[in-house]
């Protein structure tokens, strides 16, 4: 599985300020926050990339680059400026870098295409079609998938060179749809061969208190790793986040060699309920455990078994 740092976007402000100034020092100290946490790929989004933000990606690929070992996603609606930042990589780097992204709507999938095609990168495909908007069940999810799928066969793209992003919501906005979602990710890792899938995970708890929002991206990380999930993009700076996805990648393939504490078992727990089809009302824990009591709250609203408000985690 691969964790892809968001920490790189316009969406801040101060960070978007940065980039145009080409201020060195503050991009450095946000990769290297996230590389001393373990991730190794990094999320430039730029946006759509216009006037004075044209040129960014040279800008952040080339700074990347010099300083750090590092792999990218290329996050922009901008295919000019995607293509900009993949050309300047190695082959070999090139081959591992993410577009992201492309949907339905035909001139971009083509466009992100042939980008990838040219030059071997992985596609983040949503599961999107701007024309209708956001999907609402996994079916029409799955459709919308099955369809971009057999446009990148038309331009040779490999299956495991495609990741379907799904499109998490906003918790707070649409409850029903988390559950929709690992549905989705389920669907795809059944029926569409060795396609891969990707969430942006920040997204589960956007409008949801900050003093939350680690608790509720953390378990849905894990529900969504329990139903097949293949990458994420993650905040690079949130460290337990990143330990607890190292713990069920490492138990999963026996790596773990003491005994895990009450609340990785839980983790783990959750993990094997939503792989194995079980009820999670059958996971025992200490009731009288604050954080054991939080996590299985975050995990009932998140598969739609309690109704979601702030004060629900208070």
């Amino acid at each position: 599985m691969v964790l892809i740092a968001e920490n790189l976007h316009i969406i801040s402000k101060t960070t978007k300020e940065a980039i145009l100034n080409k201020d060195d020092e503050y991009i450095i100290n946000i990769v290297k926050k996230a590389f001393q946490n373990g991730l190794r790929v990094f999320d430039l989004n730029i946006g759509p990339a216009k006037g004075p933000l044209v040129g960014s990606m040279e800008y952040l690929t080339n700074l990347l680059n010099k300083n750090f070992d590092v792999d990218f996603s290329f996050d922009t609606s901008n295919f000019a400026e995607m293509r900009t930042g993949v050309s300047l990589l190695s082959s070999k780097k090139a081959e591992k870098s993410f577009l992201n992204s492309v949907c339905a709507d035909v001139e971009k999938m083509n466009t992100g295409f042939e980008i990838a095609g040219e030059f071997g990168a992985n596609v983040i495909a949503l599961a999107f079609d701007p024309a209708k908007g956001i999907a609402k069940t996994s079916d029409e999810r799955l459709e919308l998938s099955f369809n971009i799928f057999e446009n990148a066969a038309s331009f040779g793209i490999l299956e495991n060179k495609v990741y379907f992003d799904p499109l998490v919501l906003p918790l707070s906005v649409a409850q029903e749809q988390a559950n929709v979602v690992l549905e989705t990710i389920r669907m795809l890792k059944e029926g569409m061969g060795e396609v891969q899938t990707i969430v942006g995970l920040s997204n589960i708890s956007n409008g949801s208190p900050k003093e939350i929002r680690p608790l509720l991206n953390r378990v849905f990380l894990v529900l969504a790793m329990g139903a097949g999930l293949d990458s994420a993009i993650v905040d690079g700076f949130d460290v337990e986040t990143v330990r607890v996805y190292k713990m069920i990648r490492d138990e999963i393939a026996g790596n773990n060699a003491a005994e895990l504490s009450s609340l990785d078992s839980l983790y783990f727990s959750l993990y094997n309920a939503v792989n194995c089809f079980d009820d999670i009302d059958e996971i025992k824990y200490d009731k009288s455990n604050k954080d054991e009591l939080s996590i299985i709250k975050a995990a009932r609203v998140l598969l739609n078994k309690e109704i979601y408000s702030h004060s629900f985690f208070v």
